[in-house]
């Protein structure tokens, strides 16, 4: 069995990932739940350039393109809400619109890069608020910029210790080393595998335990054969965890690595 806890759709900054590739890459490649958000929620392009407005999508909007999803696919779709706290805020409407779907929605997805505000921030801490009121994981992109780094991360999981944070990337285009040093310190920090090289995912795994990471991929970000290639046609690092990574582990702790961890973290039930 395999959860993928970090799964897009949406029309946003050169990426066009639909339902259809999801369900199409689930089912040809052995993925029986995914965690879903709508890429469409970003403030920000790669250039840190605001989004321009005929573009843009409320937290609502996005909320409801995911939980529609879910509702599509019960039992292998669930929905993460990306909030947009440069524009917006962790407001009444938010509030009851999660609590209207609660049974949907497994997380709540953060991208400082692209909102641009710093993830251990003030104006960030409504957002862990609403986390906290609901139970919902914090999953955060991390890397690419000082907001997104991973220190802020460990820094906000530090003051809210009832509150689950998954360090997603585990520091983008880096060794990783920091991130898994960050995760080993706080029992409420998780790293995910998402773009992770399998010898950081091990090492974090004998450094910090089994039980701190789960598997996430940014699928269909390459494609509907994302999990088995990238854009120009090479091996996806993912085909390393669907083989390779056997090898490393016992089967309890690759069954760990690729759903119960997610199960247990998500309160995903398994069939």
């Amino acid at each position: 069995m395999i959860i993928d806890t970090h799964v897009h759709i949406g029309n946003m900054i050169n990426f066009n990932m639909t339902k259809e590739q999801v369900i199409y890459s689930m089912e040809k490649y052995g993925i029986d739940h995914s965690i879903v958000s709508s890429i469409e929620a970003a403030e920000f392009d790669h250039e840190l350039r605001p989004v321009p407005q005929k573009l843009r999508h409320s937290q609502l909007e996005c909320l409801e393109s995911a939980v529609s999803f879910a509702k599509e696919y019960p039992d292998r779709i669930s929905a993460a809400v990306w909030v947009r706290p440069y524009n917006e805020k962790a407001n009444y409407e938010l509030y009851k619109a999660i609590n209207d779907n609660r049974k949907y929605i497994k997380a709540i997805k953060f991208h400082p890069f692209h909102s641009t505000v710093p993830f251990d921030s003030k104006e960030m801490e409504p957002f862990i608020e609403l986390c906290q009121h609901y139970g919902l994981p914090a999953v955060i992109h991390t890397g690419g910029s000082d907001a997104a780094s991973c220190i802020r991360v460990y820094n906000m999981a530090k003051r809210f210790p009832k509150t689950k944070f998954v360090m997603v990337h585990m520091g983008l285009g880096t060794d990783n080393s920091e991130a898994i040093e960050l995760i080993s310190k706080l029992p409420n920090l998780y790293g995910d595998t998402t773009w992770v090289p399998i010898k950081s995912a091990f090492r974090l795994i004998k450094t910090a335990g089994i039980e701190k990471i789960v598997f996430g991929s940014d699928n269909p970000i390459d494609g509907k054969d994302t999990y088995l290639c990238n854009r120009t046609g090479d091996r996806s690092l993912y085909q390393e965890y669907f083989n390779e990574m056997k090898l490393l582990l016992t089967p309890d702790e690759y069954d760990r690595l690729m759903y119960k961890n997610a199960a247990e973290l998500f309160n995903i039930s398994l069939k």
